[in-house]
């Protein structure tokens, strides 16, 4: 007898045990009538493994270690990025895994590793119960990937869904149950290649979104375009409380910026997920889930910026001291038209923050790698994308910290003494480049804002974020994904941008360039006096009047109805350039040359967010 309720007694003692965990260090608390459901279908998987156990002990392991990933790792994610684990978090996890140094890595690997061994160690099947929990395994697992909508409608009606916030989901459902649902989910709402008639109707509606122009085209002006990722780069005097002394941005940084009017970029991501605002500086397409899209949403060979580049005869180059296969770059570079990539074992590791090589060191060297090409005056894509910024923000010996401030969040002032060297080594190349290279195009923002403590923490403190997304103001929105650009057009000097979702720049580049022929950047041109931020679940418009309007879940009103509809168009020729049959691929379809006989112009910019110098 004891025997059999094993599963239950230790069930019910790990589920306190994690909830407490959960609730006392990372502030994550279950509502409390989401408990019991949650648990019954935790003690139903107890009792299929329990089941399938050929030793009890290595089962209480087993459960111990599944149950912690699922409550006290869900618990990490949302404090760290504020939303729980999603499906797509399984093949990030290869990459999460190459990150990570020292306990960190083995404090991921070694449980993960633990469950897969012992699960194979202790599988038995020597009782009819295990014959019985097997079958319910199986069954469970082919209507999840099979039929996932006769799981995910009842449980949808009993406890309910946020399209848009995901950390509700996770505490009015409970983790076990929020793991089926959205699991469920994932397969019901997968992206797949679109037909060929969805794709021309949706083709269509959005190039008649496209100003026309009567002017004469002018002829396409090849220069050097100069494209600079920035891991975490963010202006942290936002943080009024933290009182910092001296003021962490470059001085020459910041009045450069201020001749740009302090334009922004919009990216897709909060505190991680690079990729995603790679894809969009790139190919010119939001990122719109929860999912890194360089991973398994890019499947074919596509014209992006370097590819279109390249047929122009430009030599395309990018440089990212990583480990090549981080983020599955090595086939996304090629695929998106990258000649060249130069990653970690490329460089000289002569100048290192800890794993992190030193912005000013990966500078020096690329200039020096594409000096060739400079002085022979071959057109070249110099894409960079630095690594020093990376949380946790460690500096080396030769770089002392500089800024001090009244903040109890530790990375507050970490982050800032990192702004600090990053600032200054940026403007070192800026002002080598443009020496250089002064016809050219030179273009540096941030990818995404930094990690600031657990549940937004720094943010918090003074009071530009909320501790919950589901409490964010719109102007906390804008905010969230809000990171300086600067677009330096030649001799012209900087652009002053605006509010720009990181997706239209390449767009706008090209028409730096005056590239005459239609490209893939053309179906994602703004609606009329309105620019669209995805993020996933909901979406936020900029209006003309530098209003925000948040769309959170349908029905929609105004603005937000005609952005969603644009938006869902936009997901159709995306799917099917990325992952379909390119049936928009702009030279196989007539249509489109028709529709763009000139290339829609520069569009003005949209008023930025107030930034004090």
């Amino acid at each position: 007898m004891l025997k059999k309720s094993l599963p239950l007694i230790s069930t019910a003692l790990l589920y306190s045990i994690f909830y407490f965990v959960s609730s006392i260090k990372f502030d994550v608390q279950i509502q409390a009538k989401a408990i019991p459901f949650d648990f019954l279908v935790q003690l139903g998987f107890s009792y299929i493994l329990y089941a399938l156990s050929r030793r009890l002990w290595i089962f209480l392991i087993i459960q111990t270690l599944i149950m912690g990933i699922l409550y006290i790792g869900n618990a990490v994610k949302i404090s760290f990025f504020g939303g729980p684990i999603m499906p797509d978090d399984v093949y990030a996890l290869r990459s999460l895994l190459l990150i990570l140094e020292g306990w960190r890595f083995f404090a991921a690997a070694i449980p993960l590793a633990a469950i897969a061994c012992l699960l194979v160690f202790n599988f038995s099947m020597r009782h009819w119960s295990a014959y019985l929990a097997s079958t319910i395994a199986v069954l469970l697992g082919i209507t999840v990937v099979y039929k996932p909508v006769s799981i995910l409608t009842p449980l949808d009606k009993y406890t309910g869904s946020s399209v848009w916030d995901q950390r509700s989901n996770y505490l009015w459902h409970g983790a076990t149950v929020y793991t089926l649902q959205e699991g469920s989910r994932y397969f019901a709402l997968a992206d797949a290649p679109p037909d060929q008639d969805s794709v021309q109707q949706s083709a269509e509606n959005l190039l008649n979104n496209i100003a026309k122009t009567t002017e004469p085209p002018k002829a396409f002006t090849p220069r050097n375009i100069h494209l600079v990722l920035l891991e975490s780069f963010w202006d942290p005097s936002e943080l009024k409380k933290a009182k910092y002394t001296p003021n962490p941005l470059s001085p020459e940084f910041r009045k450069l910026w201020k001749s740009a009017e302090y334009s922004h970029a919009m990216p897709p991501v909060f505190g991680g997920y690079t990729a995603n605002s790679e894809f969009e500086v790139l190919c010119g397409f939001p990122v719109v889930k929860d999912n890194v899209k360089f991973e398994r949403q890019l499947l074919n060979s596509v014209p992006c910026l370097p590819h279109i580049l390249a047929d122009k005869g430009y030599r395309t180059v990018a440089s990212h001291p990583n480990v090549p296969v981080f983020w599955n770059r090595v086939n996304v570079y090629r695929n998106i038209g990258f000649q060249t990539y130069w990653s970690i074992k490329d460089f000289v590791q002569d100048d290192m923050n800890r794993e992190f090589m030193a912005d000013s060191t990966l500078y020096r060297q690329v200039t020096e790698k594409i000096s060739d090409s400079l002085e022979k005056k071959q057109p070249i894509l110099d894409y960079i994308v630095t690594y020093f910024g990376h949380w946790n923000y460690p500096l080396g010996a030769n770089r002392p910290s500089k800024v001090k401030s009244a903040s109890k969040v530790e990375e507050v002032t970490t982050y800032a003494n990192t702004v600090y060297y990053k600032s200054r080594e940026l403007m070192g190349f800026i002002d080598d480049m443009r020496k250089r290279d002064p016809d050219s195009i030179i273009a540096v923002f941030g990818d995404h804002l930094p990690f600031l403590g657990e549940n937004f923490a720094g943010y918090v403190d003074s009071g530009v974020l909320a501790a919950q997304r589901g409490e964010f103001t719109p102007a906390m929105f804008r905010l969230y994904v809000s990171t300086p650009i600067i677009i330096i057009d030649g001799k012209r000097g900087p652009l002053k941008l605006g509010s720009m979702p990181l997706y239209q720049v390449p767009k706008l580049l090209l028409n730096l360039l005056n590239f005459n022929e239609p490209s893939i950047m053309d179906y994602t041109s703004a609606p009329p006096d309105v620019r669209v931020r995805p993020l996933p679940g909901l979406h936020f418009n900029v209006l003309q009047n530098n209003k925000i309007e948040v769309c959170k879940e349908p029905p929609y009103l105004n603005t937000c109805q005609n952005s969603a509809r644009w938006l869902s168009d936009v997901n159709v020729v995306s799917n099917d350039l990325f992952i379909g049959r390119q049936f928009s691929r702009p030279k196989q379809v007539t249509e489109i040359s028709k529709a763009l006989t000139e290339p829609a112009p520069v569009a003005l910019p949209l008023a930025a967010p107030t930034v004090q110098p």
